[in-house]
């Protein structure tokens, strides 16, 4: 009997579909019409923005669609719950809509007689915290879209305007046709480069270009207070050197110019999205003074803007889809994301935004969690991947147990290890490098997407240095082991290790998340307020009876701290006992931790016995 392919089979199913529900909505749009997109963001500061499509249409059924699968979301993320006060009209008559009873973003009307354009208005009624603050906004296009369900977003043109509060500034990839006072017209782009060049708008704001000649690379800032706005020299001037190494690092670009989108706000959410000519960058109010948020916001910078070749310009197949609808396949998420998050650690070491002891905690950082996970004995790396649409909303409960968006951070390592494997296979003579070089650059072009494929990832590493590339990144994806590939550490002449100094990676993270991270001594995660967030089930707090949802009450007789945590910790060097009473629902028990090591952090050490390779791959190369 032959072997069906069922994921081909339902592809091809898919495609069909797909195909009758784009010559239903082309029957009824007109392939050259132009829909008009009014958006008033003069109550961003309430969270709330209106906006007015004008949609050509011919008479009969129409069925429109509310964006569901945002590019570089990964999943079916797109927020309708936030749309509220939908209206359709035509010729100043109301027209009665119905929602999908199975797919919840498709609306159903029916288009009268004599009609030609119909006028859509909402409000994005957005939750507070996430889009904006009482001083800025981000301006999401995708949240206050209904476009023809079927229709390739390639093929939907749109001219958009934008009106902001009086004496608020803006910034955004798209083109701008004119300005007046506080409205900007854009100029006409298809739906798809729409939604991929949001806008951020604000009270306070800085222009800071990035650098010289035809090619505009600036940061536009937003923030909630003007001191916020103020950047060192230094900074700046670390900023400028990462535009400069990760155009040396890929040798080409792919965009007409690039801005980083950055917020800086306490209330108004953060963020991190990557777009062609432009990234989402949102972080707190103090990102510019505090040394420790401007270390991740080095990451941030360098993660997203990695993704204008490794995500936007070079995508895999099954991550691009023809419109908002149809569902991404995320298995090769582990280069899509793995391979950024690794050059967003190397790119900011290389432009001086970080020190190389940075670099090195922060690989230290993610060697440990990942070698750590209990989940890996269970579940392999691509599994994280594949199921991306239930991974990223996985609970915080035994995440530890059950893994979570682990392709970032052991794609990272997977990454890692193939860079020094070809540095030491080749005599220093090449790297990882060269393979981003031949994969991510070629010739200098306008955003556009080139697909690829495990086999096409395979071919072009063999075309910089022969190897069982297959084999290699088969065994770290597809199969399970109970250690993460540390060989990128230890074939570089570094070795990861445990004492009690503190980790500056972990401990900014304990700062920002408002938790305590034991993982790598009892094995315990607490949030700030002593309730049990994770535990590591083979560690000794989880053999003791720990488990999260817990809360902690005391320890060795202290009423509940951080303090009284961690000092409890250190002393177990010594003699000291650890008893921790533990409130379970209504009851309060008390666990004995049987441990005697202190507290452990993750570092990563000199191995003198080898070549420091680590630091030849920090060295920077465009500056």
């Amino acid at each position: 009997m032959p072997t069906i392919n069922t994921r081909a089979l339902r592809k091809q199913n898919l495609l069909l579909l797909l195909l009758l529900i784009q010559l239903s909505a082309l029957s009824a749009l007109g392939q050259n019409s132009v829909i008009k997109m009014n958006v008033d963001a003069t109550e961003a500061a309430r969270n709330l923005l209106t906006t007015t499509l004008t949609i050509p249409v011919k008479p009969g059924p129409l069925s429109l669609f509310y964006p569901k699968w945002i590019p570089g979301e990964h999943s079916p993320t797109g927020p309708i719950n936030d749309m509220v006060g939908l209206k359709l009209i035509a010729n100043g008559k109301s027209i009665p809509w119905q929602r999908d009873d199975v797919e919840m973003f498709a609306f159903h009307c029916q288009i009268p007689a004599g009609v030609n354009t119909i006028e859509v208005t909402f409000d994005d009624a957005s939750q507070p915290g996430t889009t904006a603050s009482a001083q800025l906004a981000r301006i999401k296009w995708n949240r206050l879209l209904l476009y023809p369900r079927g229709m390739n977003s390639d093929a939907i043109r749109v001219t958009a305007s934008l009106k902001t509060p009086p004496g608020w500034k803006f910034a955004t990839a798209l083109p701008v046709a004119r300005e007046a006072g506080n409205e900007i017209q854009f100029k006409e782009v298809s739906l798809t480069e729409l939604v991929d060049s949001p806008a951020i708008i604000g009270a306070n704001f800085r222009k800071q270009q990035l650098s010289s000649g035809p090619v505009l690379h600036e940061i536009d800032i937003a923030a909630d207070t003007p001191e916020a706005l103020e950047a060192k020299p230094e900074i700046v001037t670390g900023w400028q050197n990462l535009v400069k190494e990760a155009n040396a690092l890929f040798g080409a670009h792919h965009y007409r110019s690039y801005r980083f989108l950055l917020t800086l706000s306490d209330h108004g959410g953060d963020e991190g999205l990557e777009h062609h000519e432009s990234s989402e960058d949102g972080v707190g109010e103090k990102a510019l003074s505090d040394p420790a948020e401007l270390v991740d916001l080095g990451d941030l910078l360098a993660h997203e803007y990695t993704h204008s070749w490794n995500g936007k310009y070079r995508r895999p197949a099954d991550l691009t889809i023809p419109d908002f609808e149809q569902p991404m396949h995320g298995d090769l998420l582990w280069v899509y994301e793995g391979l950024t998050e690794y050059l967003g650690k190397v790119l900011p070491a290389r432009s001086g935004l970080w020190t190389p002891e940075t670099f090195r905690d922060a690989i230290a950082a993610v060697a440990a969690e990942m070698d750590n996970q209990s989940g890996r004995k269970w579940r392999p790396l691509v599994d994280t991947a594949t199921a991306v649409q239930i991974t990223y909303s996985s609970p915080r409960a035994w995440m530890n147990y059950r893994r979570r968006v682990d392709y970032y951070f052991e794609g990272l390592l997977l990454w890692m290890e193939a860079d020094i494997l070809i540095r030491k296979q080749s005599g220093g003579k090449l790297s990882l490098d060269d393979f981003c070089h031949r994969f991510h650059g070629g010739q200098d072009t306008p955003p556009l997407v080139k697909t690829y494929t495990f086999d096409d990832i395979v071919g072009t590493l063999n075309e910089v240095m022969p190897y069982d590339w297959r084999g290699f990144l088969n065994e770290r994806v597809n199969t399970i082991s109970p250690h993460a590939p540390l060989g990128g550490i230890t074939n570089s002449g570094w070795r990861l290790i445990y004492n009690d100094t503190p980790n500056g990676d972990v401990a900014f993270a304990e700062r920002q998340r408002k938790f305590i991270n034991l993982s790598y001594s009892i094995g315990l995660i607490v949030k700030d307020d002593g309730t049990v967030l994770d535990v590591n089930p083979e560690m000794v707090a989880a053999r003791a009876g720990l488990a999260p949802g817990m809360k902690l009450i005391s320890i060795n007789g202290r009423g509940w701290s951080a303090e009284a945590l961690h000092d409890a910790v250190a002393a177990t060097k010594g003699t000291a006992p650890l008893v921790f009473v533990v409130e379970n629902g209504s009851f309060q028990e008390t666990y004995n931790v049987e441990y005697r090591g202190g507290e452990h952090y993750p570092h990563l050490e000199r191995d003198t016995s080898k070549p420091d390779v680590l630091d030849e791959v920090i060295k920077p190369r465009g500056h």
